[in-house]
């Protein structure tokens, strides 16, 4: 049995394509007028809503560019991100022109759904007079979707989602750590053509990425992580106040992929926040591996593009919780695929460039200065490779450097494969001028001031820092020992990764012409290894940008190169011992390295460590096994929040009154729980044994890790017992036997 393929939508007949479209748009309709009506189904809403959020906005962009004949991973990609762009700018446009006309709250229900709805139709008009006489629909087998490879990939979701609800509620970790395992091997039998067919891996890479994201996101019932809870104060100010204030100093303000994002899909789709940050953002981020894998396969082959893919995912900072970078790494894979691939028209490469390239200057300013060093540095190397000095010429060594005439490039075939590609001196003037624009005139010039400052002292110290390990966190992490001979391992298996990504570097620069990357990738891939350098040579970039952050980011073009560098590696030592080189040998560097990425996840993963009982760190398996001591106890737990604290900040936030208020409490309280679920901002002041007079009429907030393991951040490590004095002196108004509130009156 065989029915329409819903990934090539945009090949469907013009009729039975706005049929769908349009009854989506009523169920969405609907399912709010039964809302509104107080008949609520469950789950109904929010499923409706992801998809027509989603994919609707965005499939129809691409039947207005008449985009057709696209791989189902190329559909899926561009039609996600043409919506989701779609979504943070015409919530900007209602946020800049409808209180122009009197609306207060234009962010909103019935200002965005009517908005968004108009915009649909629109786009559908023009979508029937773009494209009305296209139709080739293409069909999927129901059988293949019924074949075991399939359902056995597909059970795995469910087990992440029954996994993290046994350690939510019942403190047991056995499923998640049997579902580490199964990740581990699904590489293994990819590299040994057992079980899983090469039709299905991007079906593993997406259900690996949602599943490695999941069984981090879902780990308690509340946000975790540092930044997102700045990121979801924000959002829930737009969302409270019903208009977004671009003045709030804050530099994640500036970032449409959280202060527009979040709050319309939490508004459409009637979901809490907190529910958008854990289940929604993963699920856009899971598509950055298939976009990878599809990146590195029309490159490479399918095999190798996988175990690559497999390698990114595998390291830690890949399952991190950081909604607007994870969208902006989003739109930074979108920006790669087009860049390779000819076949689209270039007009078209150019306005979908224009498009995710403007998307991710306004989602994260961080991904966005390390994408314009990059882009600049490319397009410099680009434009000096492609002069006629350095093509050279026949009439000697003095001729290479000579510059031809505009006629006489004209003519070289050269000429031709630059008109086609797409970084370009006007992408490139765009693209910094937009991202220079938009954080200097938004947010109060905050991130522009910052990567300033750091490009200042960068410039300051080059010769005082560099390659310093006392200056350098990540030299420094090279050259320390850690705390046990088994977390050594894995700092040895980072290195050893790193080895094989030079050496691939090297094999593509030495033997370009032999292998299928494309002059602008190739030249993105040099520069991201001199930033990748940089990490360790430049101390203060590394520690302000983040090193993990930056070595992640890198990953994008780095990654191909790990596994290609692995072989090349074997192949070397195999000319050492006289072996020769053979398809099968080939195959078999393959195996050797999919065991090695299995290694590297079961240590990333914190897998090992939960076995051994060596120091275990993983918020997501080691909960009950952790045994550090108070301080590394205390950086555990600094990013989680527990059903008690964020009940107390609740309680804290609706029963005092915010104006000249006085908080106190630990650091990481100040910073997370208080500042998301309590929304308080600027008025905590932190709480220490150093503390020895409270104000009065102040609040002293205490959260379960001061309560239950009696340990006070404040800066350094205390014990809670160090600060009864100044308890003894107030009154406890609030307990809920993991958090308690004093008053001193």
């Amino acid at each position: 049995m065989q029915i329409n393929n819903p990934f090539q939508m945009n090949d469907w007949g013009i009729g039975k394509f706005l049929k769908v479209v349009l009854a989506i748009q009523l169920a969405m309709w609907g399912v709010i007028g039964l809302d509104a009506i107080g008949l609520q189904i469950p789950i109904l809403r929010q499923l409706i809503g992801f998809i027509y959020l989603t994919f609707i906005p965005g499939i129809l962009i691409l039947r207005i560019l008449k985009l057709h004949k696209l791989s189902n991973i190329e559909t899926l990609l561009y039609t996600v991100g043409l919506s989701i762009a779609t979504l943070m700018f015409t919530g900007l446009f209602v946020n800049t022109i409808f209180p122009f006309f009197g609306i207060s709250g234009p962010i909103s229900l019935l200002p965005l759904i009517i908005t968004i709805s108009v915009v649909v139709l629109v786009l559908c008009v023009l979508c029937y007079i773009r494209d009305k006489d296209f139709s080739d629909s293409c069909f999927i087998d129901v059988g293949e979707v019924l074949s075991p490879p399939v359902l056995f990939l597909c059970l795995i979701p469910f087990l992440v989602i029954f996994g993290t609800y046994l350690v939510n509620f019942y403190h047991n970790n056995i499923v998640l750590m049997f579902l580490i395992v199964i990740i581990a091997l699904i590489a293994i039998l990819i590299a040994f053509d057992k079980f899983i067919p090469k039709n299905l891996y991007p079906l593993a890479v997406f259900i690996i990425a949602i599943s490695l994201l999941f069984h981090r996101s879902l780990i308690s019932m509340y946000i975790i992580g540092w930044d997102i809870h700045v990121e979801y104060y924000l959002c829930n100010v737009v969302k409270m106040n019903g208009i977004w204030d671009s003045t709030i100093p804050s530099k994640c303000n500036a970032m449409l992929s959280l202060v527009m994002l979040a709050p319309i899909y939490s508004i459409i789709s009637n979901m809490s926040l907190t529910w958008v940050f854990k289940i929604i953002y993963p699920l856009l981020f899971s598509l950055v591996p298939l976009g990878l894998y599809r990146v590195f396969q029309k490159q490479t082959d399918k095999k190798i593009a996988f175990l690559s893919v497999f390698f990114f995912m595998s390291f830690l900072r890949f399952c991190s919780p950081m909604p607007r970078q994870n969208i902006a790494e989003f739109y930074l894979v979108l920006l790669i695929l087009p860049m390779i691939d000819k076949d689209i028209e270039k007009i078209k490469r150019s306005f979908l460039f224009i498009v995710f390239g403007v998307s991710l200057a306004v989602s994260h300013y961080g991904t966005s200065y390390i994408y314009m060093f990059c882009l600049t540095a490319a397009w410099l190397i680009l434009v000096l490779m492609d002069t006629p000095a350095i093509q050279g010429s026949r009439d000697g060594l003095f001729a290479r450097f000579s510059i031809y005439k505009r006629e006489k490039l004209a003519d070289n075939p050269i000429s031709s494969k630059i008109k086609n590609r797409t970084i370009n001196s006007t992408f490139v003037l765009l693209f910094v001028v937009f991202t220079l624009a938009w954080y200097m005139y938004v947010s109060s010039s905050l991130t522009f001031n910052t990567i300033v400052h750091i490009g200042n002292h960068i410039v300051s110290t080059i010769f005082t820092d560099f390659l310093s390990p006392k200056a350098s966190p990540a030299l420094n992490i090279i050259v320390s020992e850690t705390v046990s001979p088994l977390h050594n391992v894995l700092k040895y298996l980072h290195l050893l990764s790193q080895f094989f990504i030079f050496v691939g570097v090297i094999t593509l620069l030495l033997k370009r012409k032999e292998m299928k990357f494309e002059k602008e990738y190739t030249t993105f891939s040099v520069v991201n290894l001199v930033v990748c350098f940089a990490t360790i040579a430049l101390p203060y970039a590394s520690s302000k940008l983040g090193t993990a952050r930056l070595y992640h980011i890198t990953l994008f073009f780095l990654a191909p190169f790990c596994v290609i560098g692995g072989m090349t590696f074997f192949r070397i030592m195999g000319r050492v011992i006289k072996v020769s080189w053979t398809d099968q040998r080939v195959k078999s560097s393959l195996q050797v390295l999919s065991v090695f990425f299995a290694i590297f996840l079961l240590f990333n993963s914190g897998w090992v460590y939960e076995v051994t009982k060596d120091h275990p760190g993983s918020i997501s398996l080691s909960q009950e096994s952790f045994c550090g001591d108070a301080k590394q106890k205390a950086d555990f737990y600094s990013c989680y929040v527990s059903e008690q604290d964020a009940f107390s900040a609740r309680w804290l936030s609706k029963n005092t009154n915010k104006q000249n208020l006085r908080i106190y409490s630990d650091r990481d309280a100040k910073w997370h729980v208080l500042h998301s679920y309590g929304m308080m901002r600027g008025n905590v002041k932190i709480l220490s044994a150093t503390t020895k007079i409270i104000h009065k009429k102040a609040y002293i907030y205490l959260r379960r890790l001061n309560i239950v393991d009696g340990i006070i951040m404040g800066g350094p490590v205390y014990n809670t017992t160090e600060i009864f004095p100044i308890l003894g002196k107030s009154s406890k108004i609030y307990s809920n036997k993991g958090s308690e509130i004093y008053y001193s009156g």
